[in-house]
């Protein structure tokens, strides 16, 4: 493969992903490709994942109480940008609840890895 076609291919590739950071961001966008969506909606679930665990570590949230307000938030906040921000239709992508769960069990455990090394490092005891 020659040089220049290898610089044209990154080109279409940082365009492809450009694009779909425009749409991730943009209301009522089209998604032609239910993989790109369905890709937004898993990359933006590990983010919220993330986010929560360290938010849940700040405080001294301990428990099923820390359990059970990572579940709603997260459905609700993927729903709301379903919904009401992306108005896309559900059934196109399997119904609700295939989009609620895409992504959820890894967004579940970066949110429990990063909510234990923050709680453990900010509210932990040591035996010193």
């Amino acid at each position: 493969m020659s040089t220049k076609s290898k610089t044209l291919d990154s080109a279409s590739k940082i365009k492809l992903n450009d694009s779909v950071w425009k749409k991730a961001f943009s209301s009522n966008a089209e998604w032609p490709d239910k993989e790109e969506f369905l890709d937004v909606i898993y990359w933006m679930r590990q983010a919220i994942g993330i986010v929560l665990g360290l938010c849940w570590g700040l405080l001294p949230l301990k428990g099923f109480l820390g359990l059970l307000l990572f579940v709603v938030v997260n459905a609700a906040v993927i729903y709301f940008y379903v919904s009401s921000i992306q108005n896309v239709d559900e059934e196109e992508f399997g119904g609700m609840w295939e989009i609620t769960k895409e992504g959820f069990m890894t967004s579940f455990a970066g949110f429990l890895v990063t909510w234990i090394i923050m709680y453990t490092g900010l509210h932990g005891t040591s035996s010193l």
